[in-house]
């Protein structure tokens, strides 16, 4: 624990293995275009749907708000994430080394710290959320009310996660259910901790990357970092309070055979302020078998990829997600 970002940043600059690259450093980028919000409350379903679709199009990306986790809930989590990752060095290691199979961990920067060629600005607390009996058992403990309200939590993130997906598989011309059984049972939530930073023109929080998911929601809390890349250029995302940030994965841009658009994206630093985010991802069980859904595939359509294990696909990503390589 004691490369964690969190255990040192106070007392010292940004070190050289922070320091990236003159042209891959973010500089300064102000906040101007927008990506769309998405009104989860509107009474029209179709216009909803057609919402959803076009920014999964265009962004990969987009915003949902009056979406039905009560902002009190909202809150509380943000709060218990906090107060996880303002623990001691000492107390985050304890907490997070209670399954010897490793369902809930920290690490810093990237899964690749000890290979990278380069660090980024950022310590990460990952668990499993799915099924519940089996994994909170091994959750963090401290603080006290950590597994209470992080329970409550993902489970309405699930049902956010779901509605949503079937919103992006009718538009895709497919059962609603598409995504509601293997695609999206195993399910991780991954709360990001960035400190301020000594320097953010130099540095990143999180390299440009596109998740190894079906889909992220994101709680982005009232600080500024995300970015997404579209038309060459980088559009600030814009916190909205008590709204999520739903990023769509590069497993949901392979299943529509190209029809959706996986997000790329970074995190940014800052000087002033530490930003911690919480991320709940739908993934696939480890075995099931990732490949273009069979309705988009046709003699006019054919398939943009070859058939893979979730498992396979995780291996290779988390291979080459180190710093200047990326999973195609």
């Amino acid at each position: 624990m004691e490369h964690l970002v969190s255990s040192w940043c106070n007392d010292r600059s940004l070190p050289e293995s922070y320091i990236l690259p003159p042209e891959d450093r973010p500089g300064m980028l102000p906040l101007g275009k927008n990506i769309p919000v998405v009104d989860l409350g509107a009474h029209g379903q179709t216009d909803i749907l057609q919402q959803i679709l076009e920014a999964s199009q265009e962004f990969g990306m987009f915003q949902v708000i009056n979406h039905g986790v009560p902002s009190n809930l909202i809150d509380e989590a943000m709060g218990v994430f906090k107060e996880f990752h303002a623990l001691s060095a000492e107390d985050k290691a304890i907490e997070t080394s209670k399954d010897p199979d490793k369902s809930c961990y920290m690490y810093t920067s990237s899964h690749n710290y000890a290979t990278e060629k380069f660090h980024f600005w950022r310590d990460g607390l990952l668990h499993h959320c799915n099924p519940l009996e089996k994994y909170i058992q091994f959750w963090p403990e401290k603080p006290p009310k950590y597994r209470e309200v992080v329970a409550i939590y993902t489970a309405e993130l699930r049902k956010v996660g779901f509605r949503i997906l079937e919103f992006i598989a009718q538009g895709l011309g497919l059962n609603p259910d598409h995504f509601s059984s293997e695609l999206g049972e195993n399910q991780i939530l991954l709360v990001n901790h960035y400190p301020p930073c000594p320097d953010p023109s130099l540095t990143l929080g999180l390299c440009k990357h596109r998740d190894p998911v079906v889909i992220n929601i994101l709680l982005q809390s009232d600080v500024y970092g995300l970015q997404v890349f579209k038309d060459e250029e980088w559009i600030g995302v814009e916190p909205i309070p008590y709204a999520f940030v739903v990023t769509l994965g590069a497993l949901i841009q392979i299943i529509s055979n190209g029809k959706l658009k996986g997000a790329e994206h970074r995190v940014v630093t800052n000087s002033n302020l530490a930003r911690t985010t919480a991320s709940f991802s739908l993934n696939p069980f480890y075995e099931t078998l990732i490949e273009p859904a069979k309705a988009l595939v046709d003699a006019s359509n054919p398939a943009l990829c070859k058939s893979f294990s979730y498992k396979d696909f995780i291996i290779k990503y988390r291979a080459d997600a180190s710093y200047g390589t990326a999973f195609e």
